[in-house]
């Protein structure tokens, strides 16, 4: 089986999420083809917004901060500001809030199928 390479992958276009007055990118760039234990990774952007995005995981997700910054809470009122190299785990079932001040990139890895973010 042969590695799959996405040269600057940070750098590809992400469609939006579709959430009005937010914006918020995601996509989807690879998936695994394990149907029993389905992972997917991507790409998510958040940049200044009228409206922060308030998403609600119904599957785990790890993310990393891989350019700009986010502010990241959580419905218990946990409130980080998140910077590269930052990693965080969201459990299935959590409601997590994301914005940002200028722009931020995470790279995100969670258990779920392609498409069903």
């Amino acid at each position: 089986m042969a590695m799959k390479y996405f040269e600057q992958a940070t750098k590809m276009p992400l469609p939006s999420m579709g959430r009005e007055g937010s914006n918020a990118f995601l996509d989807d760039l690879v998936a695994s083809t394990d149907q029993d234990k389905m992972i997917v990774s991507g790409f998510f952007r958040m940049e200044k917004s009228d409206k922060p995005l308030e998403y609600y995981y119904h599957y785990h997700e790890m993310k990393i901060i891989v350019e700009g910054e986010m502010i990241i809470s959580d419905e218990a009122g946990n409130v980080a500001h998140a910077k590269v190299g930052d990693v965080f785990y969201f459990e299935q079932g959590s409601t997590i809030t994301f914005q940002s001040p200028s722009y931020g990139l995470g790279f995100f890895c969670g258990q779920r199928i392609e498409g069903d973010a």
